[in-house]
């Protein structure tokens, strides 16, 4: 277990991502991802507002909805850390004091719950002030309404004003970031954020760790790619380099005799900063490999070949 910030929210090592909930997941598989879930240990699940609003059909708030029945259901939410976002649901568009107010009293209603562990800044709004955005977090945090704050998809210099200006006004400050991290998404990360996560101890919660399933193994051509409704995402990684770490993962998984899911996602955690990765799963079958990845323990010459092969992934 790891735990979050000051108030010391423990989690287990890997973050379950809610995305697929209500899109390619329907409400009873949903139910059985998380049930295996949480069964098997796992506490973190990881969702926003706006999932899955890009579904034909769909509205946003699809996959809060089903986590909110399931732990009605199961009577469970004090076992649960619940982790959602604002910003990109179509009715709650950007950062605004009275948006960020009412987007999260919607995303409690639908979580059927009276607070959320963890909130994210989905995406960073610009047309609003940082000092009015904060404020709004912390509002949320003194009412009781949420624990922590995170940020996600922000710049290192927005990450920086983020800390500065709530210093300066004496506001609740983050503890947790979501950027795009993984073996073949590295420099963005550890160019900018890494050092800022580091400076201010922050908890790391990397998404797309697998890269949209490329670090899976599962797509090698482009006919692979068009058999998955996720396989567009992992088009960019479809290079010669990126191969080569998709191979080396396979070289290490079958010397641990794990997946390759399974090393990419330890290579992850055993990062600085990093509370836990975040994955998703679609069904429960794929939940083995992601769960392993929390007590597998790459040696050193193992993360040094990852860290090598994966440098060489243009960027």
């Amino acid at each position: 277990m790891t735990t979050i910030g000051l108030g010391g929210i423990e989690i287990f090592p890997l973050a379950l991502g809610g995305n697929t909930f209500g899109w390619t997941s329907n409400e009873a598989t949903s139910e059985d991802v998380l049930d295996a879930f949480t069964a098997a240990g796992g506490t973190l699940v990881d969702t926003a507002d706006g999932y899955s609003a890009w579904v034909p059909g769909n509205h946003g708030g699809e996959s809060e909805t089903i986590i909110g029945a399931w732990m009605a259901k199961r009577a469970n939410r004090g076992d649960v850390v619940v982790a959602t976002k604002v910003s990109s649901h179509p009715d709650f568009r950007g950062l605004a004091p009275d948006t960020v107010a009412a987007a999260a009293d919607a995303s409690l209603k639908r979580l059927q719950t009276d607070y959320i562990d963890l909130y994210y800044a989905h995406f960073d709004d610009r047309s609003t002030p940082l000092a009015e955005t904060a404020a709004a977090f912390d509002a949320l945090v003194k009412a009781g309404k949420v624990r922590a704050i995170g940020l996600s998809n922000y710049s290192p210099e927005r990450i920086r004003e983020w800390f500065a200006v709530a210093r300066r006004d004496g506001l609740t400050l983050p503890v947790a970031l979501q950027p795009h991290y993984n073996l073949v998404k590295r420099a963005d990360y550890e160019a900018g954020i890494a050092p800022i996560a580091a400076e201010e101890q922050l908890a790391v919660f990397p998404y797309y760790a697998l890269a949209s399933g490329f670090l899976t193994g599962k797509y090698r051509t482009k006919d692979d790619l068009q058999s998955s409704a996720r396989g567009g995402a992992a088009a960019g990684y479809l290079s010669d380099a990126g191969l080569a770490v998709v191979d080396a993962l396979h070289t290490i998984a079958a010397h641990h005799g794990v997946e390759p899911a399974t090393v990419a996602l330890a290579w992850l955690r055993q990062r600085p900063q990093i509370a836990a990765p975040l994955a998703s799963a679609r069904v429960v079958d794929q939940l083995p490999a992601l769960l392993a990845s929390a007590g597998l323990e790459l040696d050193a010459d193992e993360v040094a070949e990852l860290d090598a092969v994966s440098a060489r992934v243009e960027q």
